[in-house]
């Protein structure tokens, strides 16, 4: 199988680099400045174990378009941009989509989805969320935070298809956490809710989940996800108990220093994403009220505007 990362940031480098350490026939698809980093090698470190790829396979939006160039489509392309960035990814990855191509994204939230749709049809794009707490360092070196690297997927009406079973095989090995699903809307508005709430709660606070329950927070952050849980539900997928559960004890958990990313991109003074998984989540809310969520995005918008206002 072969397969495309489409951006070797920190998702991408993190499991596109996990792949390629596996055997996998695996090419980043890259921008010029990223190319000139990676020039010397992949550097990924991890608790799980470090990776150092010496020379990656590269290609860049410009090389896809050189005709003659790219060979035969691409099998798989694995997606891994901001949100923002969604259009000129899809710009970016075009050339590289032939007839039986899939497309698995590991974008937050579900508007990613319908716009892969609408632009590739609607078997070209299958389900994805990943669950992993990573960066980039200054030197362009992917740092994995935590232990939790899982990576689920699955085809989005839940079938279990010839070719979700070899995007199977192609995962089987890699060392990080595969997880074919039969539920994955389920698992990614699950996924999707645990994050509006842990961006929310810690960029509105500018402060980890453990800094939020020493100043008294921890209900106003249980607050949110009862929010974000009764908008997933008026959705039809009301949250498992057990993921329920086990999110509360997260956001409750004394002295956690987990922060959302889009937290560490306010802090950076970065663009976030904060339309996809703050206010789309809003957008959808079909009558729950939600004033926590809705006081998290205009924080944000706040945030953004004065961003723009400033350069």
């Amino acid at each position: 199988m072969r397969i495309l990362v489409v951006g070797a940031g920190a998702i991408g480098g993190y499991f596109g680099g996990r792949l390629v350490e596996a055997g996998r026939d695996v090419t980043f698809l890259v921008r010029p400045k990223r190319a000139e980093q990676l020039a010397g090698g992949l550097s990924v470190r991890s608790p799980k174990g470090d990776i150092q790829v010496a020379s990656p396979k590269l290609v860049t939006e410009a090389t896809l378009r050189e005709p003659g160039s790219m060979g035969q489509p691409y099998d798989l392309v694995l997606l891994s941009c901001k949100a923002f960035d969604l259009d000129r990814a899809m710009d970016s990855f075009a050339p590289a989509m032939g007839p039986t191509s899939m497309v698995l994204p590991l974008l937050n939230g579900m508007a990613h989805i319908e716009k892969l749709q609408k632009r590739f049809g609607n078997t070209a794009v299958l389900g994805g969320q990943c669950q992993i707490s990573a960066t980039l360092d200054p030197a362009g070196h992917v740092m994995h935070l935590n232990d939790w690297h899982l990576l689920g997927f699955g085809e989005l009406d839940g079938s279990r298809s010839a070719r979700i079973e070899a995007v199977g095989a192609a995962f089987a090995g890699a060392k990080f956490v595969p997880q074919l699903s039969a539920s994955i809307l389920q698992d990614m508005w699950e996924k999707w809710i645990f994050i509006a709430t842990m961006a929310g709660i810690t960029c509105l606070m500018r402060a980890s989940l453990g800094d939020v329950g020493t100043a008294g927070g921890h209900g106003i952050a249980l607050a949110l996800f009862d929010e974000c849980a009764a908008i997933a539900g008026k959705n039809l997928h009301v949250p498992n108990a057990s993921v329920s559960e086990n999110v509360r004890k997260v956001l409750t958990t004394p002295g956690s220093t987990l922060m959302a990313s889009m937290l560490r991109d306010a802090e950076n003074h970065n663009r976030t994403e904060h339309e996809h998984v703050l206010g789309d989540l809003l957008a959808r809310a079909h009558g729950v009220r939600a004033p926590v969520l809705e006081t998290c995005l205009v924080h944000m918008r706040a945030y953004e505007a004065r961003r723009s206002r400033e350069g």
